[in-house]
């Protein structure tokens, strides 16, 4: 799996997925930006609701729930010092149906969380780094 993100001024990048898929971040004016895109932490959040989404809506079809909505919507609290981290995030599933099982809701967010998502898990994953500067 790869990505890349390139430059296009201001504070603006493209982040673009190996899958071939594009998208625009930007910070804020007061920092420099055009507010033309996400921010990188919100992006976070937002692949990881994704993530156990796409994993919950996967085992409730599974377990035969005849759900007709779901919706996860992600709360993270951040560090007053830099990195300005997340020191807490939290995950409301609204899961939208008529004879959903209450159990079968929550075993797939648990094996979501505990098994499947992989946002989840590389939240804890190390980071290596290198760079290369090319004379124009």
């Amino acid at each position: 799996m790869n990505a890349k993100v390139i430059y296009t001024g201001g504070l603006q990048f493209v982040g673009e997925s190996g899958s071939g898929h594009a998208v625009v971040m930007d910070g804020t004016p007061d920092v420099g930006g055009r507010n033309a895109g996400m921010r990188p932490m919100e992006m976070l959040l937002v692949a990881l609701g994704g993530c156990t989404g796409m994993d919950v809506a996967s085992v409730l079809t599974k377990k035969k729930q005849s759900f007709t909505g779901l919706e996860v919507s992600i709360n993270g609290e951040k560090a007053e010092e830099y990195p300005k981290k997340f020191t807490a995030i939290t995950l409301e599933f609204v899961v939208k149906g008529k004879g959903v099982s209450e159990e079968a809701v929550r075993k797939a967010i648990e094996i979501s969380m505990e098994k499947y998502c992989s946002v989840k898990a590389s939240l804890l994953s190390d980071v290596t780094w290198s760079y290369r500067i090319e004379e124009i």
